[in-house]
């Protein structure tokens, strides 16, 4: 999830045999690990209370990925494997009959039912409660209706409990990929007591994962979460250690010296200020590797510089003076690729070569003419300064955001300037309520591995994270011929189709494919990251003093 997360996919999409460089991955612990030592890693302030139905952040969707497991979940490579599920079967590919397995129990001791994960999907596919991840559930027979503007209905009726242990779910067409797009967190289940008082739930989860809530009040704000491991959790994420501590930072160059100084245990991202020198301060205690993720720069539609034909012109001239291979090689000292299109290459289904990326491609003098082309249509308004939103406490976007905004300046001759946010959390807020001033760094790190998952949930219509409020019928048309494809082959070049009318439109600019740069203390061993670039918690384990 990830600057945001959401939505559906085609087939078992596999991740892309490239090879996927890292170093040792953490070692091996030689036999003196603690299992029941705490380790810390680095996080950011959630946006909104830890409820998996609403949470399309990567501040609350890292915490919610440790204690919400569901049906399925995904290895390393992305590969979808039974969690709480006994079976997932389907002879139409639209209905589907659930088996869970019995005897499960969430962490406040309540049986998990198929009721359980009724209760929860309904929940967050209705209108009334406004979740931000209702359309995941788009698929489901009686969705329409339930997520209809001012509708009072919070039933599917797609979906029916057969037994405590059975549900079935009927989809309004065939679709092949429904099994994969379970294991992310928008399908967990949530105990009873989560109905009784959701706001009370989001500050003190309960749910069914490999970790759970270390205490009531375990969530200090701006400051910490402190989660233990959960001895009843029965799937293939077992902990090795005791438990997790995230640190919640407003500024990611602090928690590289936490890091460096054994105060932190495991870094998500290296900072972008220290890419020059962070394989020199930690030797082998980092890790290099690609994984499905893009940065972008999202510019809203409804702006007047930035609407009709003359602003997709104008974001055509803007991606062309933007020279990414520059960026990613002095900013990001080549630990980015240079994007050419909205997906990212470790997906199933990724051209290089994609009609319209061409769009993508540094062209100053291209720049200039579009550019021109679009003031002849509508003149620009210069009083409207093209601002660069970016947050200041994770990523250290503002190197970046500068260099993007000097080229744009000296490439087009216009005014651009970063706008700082202090939190993930401000800029989220502004850019889901429509009150961007400008641009924003914007991207996508992948829910489940798909092609789809890189562009249903950011631009269709409606969607929790489509920062542009991009709106294109024959776009969601071409998605959903995909998507309804019979056979993954099929549905991967209806998504390609799609991709490239996004590189035509360019509702958001590609920038560049991100890279898990991964780094640990000398306290931990057995650090690696997932196909989706988040560290394999878990797996962590502290040596023992």
């Amino acid at each position: 999830m990830r600057y945001s997360r959401i939505s559906k996919t085609l087939g078992v999409a596999a991740v892309a045999a490239i090879s996927l460089t890292a170093c040792s991955g953490g070692g091996d612990s030689n036999g003196s690990a603690d299992g029941s030592a705490i380790i810390t890693a680095d996080s950011v302030e959630p946006q909104n209370p830890l409820v998996p139905t609403n949470t399309t952040e990567t501040g609350g969707g890292l915490v919610i990925q440790q204690i919400f497991n569901g049906l399925v979940s995904y290895d390393s490579e992305g590969k979808t494997q039974n969690d709480l599920a006994e079976s997932i079967e389907s002879q139409d590919k639209q209905t589907w009959t659930i088996k869970i397995k019995p005897d499960m129990k969430f962490t406040n001791g309540e049986a998990i039912t198929a009721q359980s994960f009724v209760d929860s999907w309904n929940y967050g596919a209705a209108a009334k409660n406004a979740q931000g991840t209702a359309t995941f559930f788009e698929p489901i027979e009686g969705y329409e209706k339930v997520s209809a503007e001012g509708s009072t209905e919070d039933k599917m009726s797609g979906l029916k409990a057969v037994d405590d242990h059975t549900f079935t779910v009927k989809l309004v067409s065939p679709q092949s990929d429904f099994e994969q797009r379970l294991g992310y967190t928008a399908f967990a289940p949530m105990p009873s007591s989560a109905f009784k008082d959701m706001k009370a739930f989001g500050e003190n989860p309960v749910g069914y994962g490999p970790y759970k809530m270390a205490k009531d009040g375990a969530w200090q704000h701006n400051s910490s979460i402190d989660l233990v491991k959960n001895d009843d959790y029965k799937g293939p994420e077992a902990a090795k250690n005791g438990g997790i501590t995230f640190k919640l930072y407003q500024n990611p160059d602090t928690a590289y010296q936490d890091l460096i100084s054994n105060n932190l245990d495991v870094l998500q991202q290296v900072p972008t200020g220290a890419l020059g020198n962070y394989k020199s301060d930690l030797g082998d205690r980092y890790s290099d590797k690609p994984y499905a993720g893009i940065q972008t720069l999202a510019v809203p539609e409804y702006q007047d510089n930035w609407k009709g034909e003359a602003g997709k012109l104008r974001r055509q001239a803007l991606s062309m003076a933007i020279d990414r291979q520059e960026i990613t090689k002095v900013i990001f000292n080549e630990t980015r690729s240079p994007a050419t299109d909205f997906t990212a290459p470790t997906i199933e289904g990724y051209d290089e070569s994609i009609p319209n990326s061409e769009n993508t491609k540094f062209d100053k003098e291209k720049a200039k003419e579009l550019w021109a082309k679009a003031e002849k249509m509508q003149p620009y308004n210069k009083s409207q300064k093209l601002t660069i939103a970016y947050n200041a406490d994770a990523g250290g976007h503002k190197k970046w955001v500068d260099a993007v905004a000097n080229q744009v300046k000296n490439n087009l001759g216009i005014e651009v300037e970063g706008k700082s946010y202090s939190t993930f959390k401000e800029l989220r807020t502004d850019a889901k309520a429509g009150k961007l001033t400008g641009a924003t760094r914007s991207g996508w790190q992948a829910d489940y591995p798909s092609m789809y998952n890189f562009m249903g949930p950011i631009f269709s219509k409606g969607a929790s994270s489509n920062d542009s409020r991009y709106d294109n019928p024959e776009f969601e048309a071409k998605l959903n011929e995909g998507l309804e494809a019979k056979s993954s082959e099929d549905g991967v070049k209806k998504f390609q189709e799609a991709d490239s009318m996004l590189l035509k439109d360019l509702p958001s600019i590609p920038l560049w494919y991100n890279q898990a740069n991964t780094a640990w203390s000398e306290n931990v061993s057995g650090v690696g990251t997932g196909w989706d670039g988040v560290p394999e918690y878990y797996k962590v384990e502290k040596t023992k003093n």
